[in-house]
């Protein structure tokens, strides 16, 4: 559990993006998980289609008054019910306090996207747009088998630099790196024991309105 207060200055920079290795424990990390467990019970995970009619590797679900959406007849948008009808289940209490211990003066987040990552899953890079305030961060959590994540600038095309991130890690999209191309190019399978049969979540909070 992370303390309410607890701070920590980040490890290192990625393209303009702090990074917090290890930034909770593994007892912590598997509460998580617990967490999101019963997010998914009451939000199924779905895998929607890009604006092109493609559907995404990887499986997803939301918490929060918002999920994000995308289909082939509206594009990319956030919406305020799961696919079913159903309402988005709250964000959890471990995962909000990420958000407070890294984002401290930002809003509260609207939103928690849940991505799941299978082997051969990944993520072409993008830029979280569908916002209405880029001056709020949006803050990415890493549960599970490390993720090769890639990180450009501004504009589509230019140089990116790489890191893994590994279960626990926290990294902010903020301030220069807040409208970056980003991305997951691969996953290493079996690198991590918390999720049973291997994969990955990542867990993006942003603030919607």
């Amino acid at each position: 559990m992370i303390a309410k207060g607890q701070t920590r200055a980040p490890d290192f920079v990625v393209g303009g993006a702090p990074v917090w290795k290890a930034f909770f424990d593994a007892a912590a990390q598997a509460e998580m998980v617990e967490a999101l467990r019963r997010v998914v019970a009451a939000a199924p995970l779905f895998s929607p289609e890009t604006r092109w009619g493609k559907p995404m590797s990887v499986g997803m679900t939301s918490a929060g008054r918002y999920g994000w959406y995308s289909d082939r007849s509206k594009g990319y948008r956030y919406i305020d019910r799961h696919p079913s009808g159903a309402p988005w289940p709250p964000i959890p209490d471990p995962v909000l306090a990420v958000w407070h211990a890294v984002a401290p003066d930002a809003r509260a987040p609207d939103c928690c996207l849940v991505n799941v990552y299978r082997a051969g899953a990944k993520m072409g890079l993008h830029q979280d747009r569908d916002e209405a305030d880029f001056s709020q961060p949006v803050i990415s959590i890493s549960l599970g088998d490390e993720g090769l994540f890639r990180i450009g600038g501004t504009l589509r095309g230019g140089p990116t630099q790489s890191v893994w991130l590994a279960s626990g890690d926290v990294l902010a999209l903020r301030e220069e790196a807040r409208l970056a191309f980003h991305g997951i190019d691969r996953i290493r399978h079996g690198s991590s024991a918390l999720l049973k049969g291997g994969g990955r979540i990542n867990l993006t909070l942003r603030v919607v309105d």
